[in-house]
């Protein structure tokens, strides 16, 4: 059976989250098309995975057997991650925008499994070609053609390094404006941010459901 990588990296819970909201309904309709199937979760703002030291980092250049003591400790930590995302048949993150970008913790969680010559810029890489659904939700709207544009540098910053580096096949689902329900400024932009909010549940579920009959085939 199928393997879900899903990986949360918002601070707010449940539904106080909108890209919790829209995986969760990825999640669940993956769930019902496999419920034999695992799903491996991390939520990075509940158990935040480590940040990359030297040893971690100059571990992964190394042959095991010339690791020292600290650098093996270091790097069999990452490779619990990287061996997660090379089990996964697709992969599932939520991505909200916190001051233009994505979450440190999410980035923490990337510089652990990007690891060149293995997950990254390598043709014999277990990750290539794995799909990948990235929720990029954000407070207003950066779409193109709008004020704010050039602030964008979540779906920017994540399809150079899911698409470019890792080489997955990468989607985006882009839940807007979601700032507008608690701030009074955006208040006339309510509608659009639930039309907004529905279209990328929709998105999400209909994903889920063609990457389920994808392994189911």
């Amino acid at each position: 059976m199928a393997t879900l990588l899903h990986v949360d990296s918002s601070v707010f819970p449940g539904a106080a989250s909108a890209s919790r909201t829209v995986t969760d309904a990825f999640r669940k309709a993956w769930e019902e098309q496999h419920p034999q199937g695992t799903v491996i979760y991390r939520d990075l703002a509940a158990n935040p995975v480590p940040h990359i030291t030297a040893d971690a980092h100059t571990a992964g250049f190394a042959p095991a057997d010339a690791h020292t003591p600290e650098q093996a400790a270091a790097f069999a930590e990452r490779l619990t991650f990287i061996e997660e995302l090379e089990q996964a048949d697709a992969i599932l993150i939520g991505a909200p925008m916190y001051n233009f970008t994505i979450p440190s913790t999410l980035k923490a969680w990337l510089d652990q499994v990007i690891l060149i010559g293995r997950t990254a810029m390598s043709e014999d890489s277990k990750v290539k070609g794995t799909p990948v659904t990235v929720v990029a939700s954000r407070g207003g709207s950066y779409a193109p053609g709008t004020p704010r544009e050039g602030y964008e540098y979540v779906q920017n910053y994540l399809e150079a390094i899911l698409r470019d580096t890792l080489a997955l096949d990468v989607h985006v689902i882009v839940p807007e404006l979601t700032m507008a329900p608690h701030n009074p400024a955006m208040a006339d932009l309510i509608p659009l941010y639930e039309a907004s909010r529905a279209k990328a549940v929709d998105e999400a579920v209909t994903k889920a459901k063609e990457f389920a009959e994808r392994f189911a085939a």
